[in-house]
């Protein structure tokens, strides 16, 4: 035989074989023909043999702690002293997820606002960015008459002596629009490497703000679990107004570094005092006869009034209470209300026994 035909045949069987193993790595014969091996996903020989898609594994993302899910009675850990009547005790269930260990910082904010200024004045302007998004450093003055927070105004979102000390002055349509952003730049990450999206990031709402707060503690009074809010050294255990005024006692006069004081039991920080936190939900007094009782929230867009839960570093020790809710308007910027982040966790959903 001719050296040249062997030559051409052998070619063109190697072409062919090439051929169908890149026909077989695109998916092409196992989907026109049902064939292919144990790791096949999807249809194979008429059957649907499709199971879980390799390459998602959900991580903590930077800066969060995972809260287990669980269930317990949320409402008022104690005598309801303003007789409000407005967070009736009732048993609800709560999906696990991530939430962000301390209060958002000024610095972490300020990544926000940079990138806005960037990115995003030819679409906002930068007159909606500095009016809805940019801190409100005047609150510091406005929000207390008769007090000298002109050192505050100039200094506390700017200078690095308070890059650590949690963001306030930003209203909860602001925190919303934090969220956001934060998510497509997770997201933007994550396309680029080649990865699935993880779920979003968002406000918590009151229910699992609450349940974190417990630290898993079923009937905790305040996220340290005792009913005092000094610990057996005679210590205060979170940044609020003791002692009828004299707010120094505690150790900080105004806010503190967010990761101040000793965390509760799943790893968070400040979760009574130092700064209240927006949360997902509307206000509304009869809240107990309406949400349901697995992951509740009150959804109501022409709401303006948002819960607030925590207390902060102006409140009586009242406001820190687990079980304490208040409310401020949607768009109010104050010197005393912060914020902190959730992720839906879709892979862990491991019960998180709550404790007596």
């Amino acid at each position: 035989m001719n050296v040249k035909v062997i030559y051409r045949d052998g070619v063109k069987s190697l072409l062919l074989i090439a051929a169908l193993m890149l026909m077989q790595s695109c998916g092409f014969i196992k989907n026109k023909f049902g064939k292919g091996g144990k790791e096949d996903v999807g249809i194979s020989n008429g059957e649907i043999t499709a199971t879980a898609r390799k390459g998602f594994k959900q991580t903590t993302p930077a800066g969060m702690v995972m809260i287990p899910s669980g269930s317990f009675t949320m409402g008022q850990a104690d005598e309801d002293i303003a007789s409000s009547m407005n967070n009736m005790n009732r048993r609800v269930t709560i999906s696990s997820f991530f939430m962000d260990d301390t209060e958002i910082t000024n610095n972490e904010y300020r990544q926000f606002v940079n990138a806005l200024l960037v990115d995003s004045v030819s679409v906002l302007g930068e007159e909606e960015i500095m009016t809805k998004y940019y801190p409100d450093t005047t609150a510091w003055k406005k929000d207390f008459a008769y007090s000298n927070g002109d050192p505050f105004v100039e200094y506390y979102y700017q200078h690095p002596g308070f890059d650590t000390y949690p963001v306030v002055g930003v209203s909860w349509l602001g925190a919303q629009y934090f969220a956001k952003w934060r998510t497509n730049l997770y997201h933007d990450f994550q396309n680029k490497e080649g990865m699935f999206n993880s779920t979003g990031f968002r406000l918590p709402s009151e229910a699992e703000w609450e349940w974190a707060a417990r630290g898993g503690r079923a009937v905790a009074k305040y996220p340290w679990g005792n009913p005092y809010t000094m610990n057996t050294k005679g210590c205060f255990l979170a940044n609020f107004k003791p002692q009828r005024g004299n707010y120094d006692a505690d150790g900080y006069p105004y806010t503190g570094p967010a990761n101040a004081y000793n965390p509760n039991d799943f790893g968070l920080y400040n979760m009574a005092g130092n700064v209240a936190e927006w949360t997902l939900d509307a206000f509304t007094d009869n809240a107990t006869a309406i949400v349901w009782d697995m992951n509740p929230r009150y959804d109501n867009p022409d709401e303006p009034r948002k819960v607030v839960k925590g207390g902060s570093w102006k409140d009586v020790a009242y406001f820190l209470q687990t079980g304490t809710r208040t409310f401020e308007y949607e768009t109010e910027r104050r010197a005393f209300i912060g914020f902190r982040c959730v992720m839906d966790n879709v892979n862990g959903r491991a019960g998180g026994r709550a404790r007596r």
